[in-house]
């Protein structure tokens, strides 16, 4: 009986031993894996990367716009003002000399 238990607790660790190797085939289908899980991260990345340089060149440029408007309407303003301005100092010098 003991011999029998003896093997039989010999026999499972044997085969326990051998579940537990990697064979070559396993090693490779791991770095497959492995390869393939960086190459999807990796080109999540880039794709990220563009994804917010696109953004910010978008912004870059909203922002260039509405500076240029934002600019342009100043100028018409400022112009209209001043073409006012002469106008009513026009009108007063005329409106001086009439008196004198």
């Amino acid at each position: 009986m003991k011999i029998s238990t003896t093997m039989m607790v010999g026999a499972a660790l044997v085969a326990l031993a051998g579940c537990n190797k990697k064979t070559a085939e396993n090693n490779a289908a791991a770095q497959v894996e492995a390869n393939a899980e960086n190459s999807a991260e990796n080109v999540t990345a880039v794709a990220n990367n563009e994804a917010s340089n696109i953004m910010n060149t978008a912004e870059n440029k909203a922002s260039a716009v509405k500076n240029a408007g934002e600019n342009e309407a100043s100028a018409i303003k400022n112009a209209g003002e001043n073409k006012a301005a002469a106008m009513s100092n026009s009108s007063s010098k005329a409106a001086e000399n009439k008196s004198k």
